[in-house]
């Protein structure tokens, strides 16, 4: 089976993590980073990345302790990953970028954007739970399951997540999906949304100094992130613009044409309207 084209895949160690990533070159502008939502990978992007490339340097990541990226305790809660986000942009020469981060991005991209507001030109953010409280369905169990209690479990943790994606998605990227919980992957990556118990009311506060324009997207039917967290993001970041799509939470592959054109669009200079 063959993977569509996201660009040129390699791997990079950053903070002695070996991270997967895929790179185009793109013509003269500034760069856009896509982080991969959880449980999928950067193929989550097959869709967007060719066309966001015609236009810009597209650079798609698989963060530490998802898709196929490596893992390490100390980095896996969104304030800790925020920090990371930033040695990543070093690591890559990356001074000012568009950062894509929906899911498990949002809140690591929010916290990177606090400390470090000069490197973020715009945001497309939105799908993850803002507070534990307002997550819901499978998510809402795993954000507040037993550490270690998911060691064994592996790819079948995401069994029906993937069956359900697999009715749009291609099977070559459900079986990188599925490669990026296996083994003791699945209880690596909760480990990060465990964090949201503690991160998330430290990252409340910040969001009104968050002055960068941002694009939240979500799912008007997603049952595991409903869109009050959208709403949450909204009512706190001063330069928003929240879009509801008519999608469960995978609104990169269940709404693309409409999100494809809203992210294009945004980054084609949208983003400066709402300043």
């Amino acid at each position: 089976m063959n993977l569509p084209n996201i660009g040129s895949v390699n791997t990079t160690l950053i903070d002695g993590l070996l991270i997967r990533y895929a790179s185009s070159s793109g013509p003269e502008s500034l760069p856009i980073v896509l982080t991969a939502p959880w449980p999928e990978s950067i193929y989550s992007f097959y869709h967007l990345a060719p066309p966001l490339a015609a236009r810009h340097p597209v650079l798609l990541v698989d963060l530490p302790g998802f898709g196929l990226s490596q893992s390490r305790p100390d980095v896996m809660a969104p304030e800790a990953m925020g920090v990371f986000f930033i040695k990543l942009l070093d690591h890559f020469g990356l001074t000012r970028v568009h950062v894509i981060a929906p899911d498990v991005g949002t809140p690591a991209v929010l916290f990177a954007a606090s400390k470090q507001p000069e490197r973020f030109e715009s945001l497309v953010i939105g799908g993850a739970a803002m507070q534990p409280n307002l997550a819901a369905g499978s998510l809402k169990d795993l954000i507040y399951s037993p550490p270690g209690s998911l060691t064994e479990v592996g790819s079948n943790g995401v069994k029906s997540y993937l069956a359900h994606a697999a009715l749009l998605t291609p099977a070559a990227v459900i079986e990188d999906f599925r490669a990026a919980s296996a083994g003791h992957r699945l209880e690596e990556a909760t480990q990060f949304v465990r964090g949201y118990i503690k991160d998330c009311p430290i990252l409340e506060p910040r969001l009104a100094g968050i002055k960068t324009p941002s694009l939240i997207i979500a799912g008007k039917n997603d049952t595991i992130v409903p869109p009050v967290n959208g709403q949450f993001l909204a009512d706190r970041l001063p330069n928003n613009r929240y879009l509801l799509l008519d999608a469960e939470h995978r609104v990169w592959e269940e709404a693309t044409a409409t999100y494809n054109e809203a992210i294009s669009s945004w980054i084609s200079g949208n983003y400066n309207s709402i300043i």
